[in-house]
């Protein structure tokens, strides 16, 4: 067994650690049958009318508590943001409430001509540019800890960053990247209204839905798992921002393509939410309308 679980991309420099293939070689539940991320094949999905918009409940309160943010290095894989503040979700079929405690991402790295995607979930093959995780625990337990005592114990969701225009809104959480250049840097930031770092809340009732795990070691399985259609944009120069930090120290390998491969779905199912099946109400009345024109003409 090597020193410690890795990304592929941090095996040149650390050929004894274990790449995602191995991570079950540390823990056994990295081989069980609701991992994460997968693929979502649209086609396969299945339409669940009990999937209406989640109600997000303190997303747009700034909160007076400043945001914690640590760049934990290789042996915890990222650049996190703890939350002191405890935002909370609920509806959307989830049947009960659920307390954000901290947010990461994922992403690529700079390729020759592009950028070259590091989402964690693909849909219909694609990935995009990175991956926004935002971790939930149910509203009735202390911590991450007790959280996985329960087959429902975490909710996450997950949105897609996708290469656009510049997004102001991420100015000063990217601005803080160069405080948390290597392994073990922490920095403090004035909290923002997370729903300022989100699509609009209107544009979030189209979302796939699973059981999953965590993309992590222990790959902890009991993860609800929401993924939003509707991608955050951020332009390329702050996206590739994010490929400064480092895994460790000074001179070792710079923070890219910290992402899980997908992993097989299984006997798993994939469900769509009911919002995106219903039409406008001003839609529907253009249809009716033709519809009857139609049927006069005749």
């Amino acid at each position: 067994v090597g020193s410690h679980w890795c990304y592929y991309s941090q095996t040149h420099e650390h050929p004894d650690c274990e790449d995602p293939r191995h991570w079950y070689l540390r823990e056994v539940t990295c081989n069980g049958n609701k991992q994460s991320p997968i693929n979502i094949v649209t086609r396969n999905a299945i339409y669940d009318n009990s999937l209406k918009p989640l109600y997000f409940e303190g997303y747009d309160v700034k909160g007076s508590s400043k945001w914690n943010l640590e760049n934990n290095g290789h042996t915890g894989k990222y650049f996190k943001v703890i939350l002191n503040t405890s935002p909370k979700i609920g509806g959307g079929g989830l049947g009960r409430k659920y307390k954000a405690i901290e947010f990461h991402l994922h992403w690529g790295i700079e390729g020759v001509s592009q950028y070259l995607p590091g989402s964690e979930h693909s849909i219909d093959g694609e990935k995009q540019a990175m991956e926004l995780h935002i971790v939930h625990i149910r509203d009735d337990v202390s911590d991450i800890t007790e959280a996985k005592k329960n087959a429902d114990g975490v909710a996450v969701l997950a949105f897609f960053i996708k290469v656009q225009g510049e997004n102001k809104n991420f100015a000063s959480l990217i601005n803080e990247l160069e405080n948390i250049k290597y392994k073990g840097q922490t920095a403090q930031m004035e909290a923002l209204a997370l729903s300022s770092l989100l699509p609009p809340k209107e544009e979030l009732g189209r979302y796939y839905r699973y059981e999953g795990s965590l993309t992590t070691p222990d790959c902890h399985e009991g993860v609800i798992w929401t993924i939003f259609e509707k991608p955050i944009e951020l332009s390329i120069s702050q996206i590739s921002r994010f490929s400064t930090v480092h895994f460790e120290g000074k001179n070792s390998t710079f923070m890219v393509e910290n992402f899980r491969p997908a992993q097989s779905l299984n006997k798993r199912k994939v469900y769509w939410s009911s919002a995106s099946m219903v039409l406008p109400p001003a839609k529907v009345l253009m249809l009716a309308l033709m519809f009857t024109y139609i049927l006069s003409s005749l």
